[in-house]
């Protein structure tokens, strides 16, 4: 069994080039279903049949997890077993029997313009942190991209001549995005002044954009916490997570008319459906679209 989980981690890096993330997701719940089938008296993987991996489904309600990590568990083993059986080590894939338990698509939180302003208007500029923590702002809302995207970003990353950025997002996958005016006036603030003082506390140079109070690279959970004091600062009653900025982008970007297509590109999105749950618009934007366009709706008015 743990060479048969080796060679798959090994496949899912090499072949799939799944990110370090995935690999450790992918891996904790394979662990987990080989030490139930284990305490079943099961040690090999082709002894696995329908009704072991039911009473399997029952022990993880048991666990009370949710339906959506539930889901992700038998995703996973879906996937471990397709490839044993690609390998020939199983003759067949039992988790194909199973239904993965329906959830419930929650619509993404997202800023509002109004909001979006009070955030804009918080960090003090004439620091070089508060620089930092602006073009920061700037970036995630201008572009898009993921919180370990930010993180990642490199001096040579950026091209200011025609306003875009590479990215290297999940599996590896790379794309350039686009940014704006004011994000490219932040961004040029913070690189010209801020980070090169916050560079001198640091004896080791380093091409990492955004960096903390030390000189250092800021880490993900460093960019979770910059976006949280801004929140507070700002005295807004939200929660704000690096993926709510991410939403926010693909929310107004559609909301302005972006073609489906475009965003999914801007987001690095594998698959169409992953970005069609942003099709949704707030209720403002549905009436004054409704108002505008259908021939009896100002009827009202008269």
């Amino acid at each position: 069994m743990d060479n048969s989980v080796k060679s798959f981690v090994e496949y899912l890096q090499i072949e799939k080039n799944a990110s370090p993330y995935t690999v450790t997701y992918y891996q904790r719940d394979i662990e987990l279903f080989l030490q139930f089938i284990k305490n079943e008296g099961i040690t090999n993987l082709p002894d696995v049949n329908y009704q072991v991996i039911r009473l399997f489904l029952t022990a993880l309600y048991d666990k009370q997890l949710s339906r959506k990590s539930v889901s992700r568990v038998i995703s996973c083993l879906r996937s471990f077993y397709k490839y044993l059986e690609r390998e020939k080590h199983v003759e067949n894939n039992p988790f194909l029997q199973v239904t993965l338990p329906k959830t419930n698509k929650s619509i993404p939180n997202f800023l509002y313009q109004e909001e979006l302003k009070i955030l804009f208007e918080t960090s003090d500029l004439s620091t070089p942190l508060g620089q930092r923590d602006q073009a920061m702002l700037e970036i995630l809302y201008a572009t898009g991209i993921r919180v370990s995207e930010c993180q990642g970003l490199r001096l040579e990353d950026i091209d200011f001549s025609i306003g875009s950025m590479f990215v290297r997002g999940k599996g590896r996958k790379e794309r350039y995005v686009i940014f704006g005016r004011y994000a490219e006036e932040a961004l040029q603030l913070y690189l010209q002044d801020g980070r090169e003082k916050l560079l001198e506390k640091n004896e080791q140079p380093t091409n990492v954009v955004f960096l903390n109070a030390r000189g250092k690279p800021l880490t993900t959970r460093g960019i979770r916490a910059v976006l949280k004091k801004i929140v507070e600062k700002a005295a807004l009653s939200i929660h704000l997570h690096p993926h709510m900025l991410r939403h926010t982008f693909a929310t107004h970007m559609l909301n302005e008319g972006a073609d489906l297509r475009t965003v999914q590109e801007l987001l690095g999105h594998e698959n169409l459906s992953s970005t069609q749950i942003y099709t949704h618009v707030t209720k403002d934007h549905l009436r004054n679209v409704y108002m505008k366009s259908h021939p009896r709706a100002n009827l009202w008015d008269n």
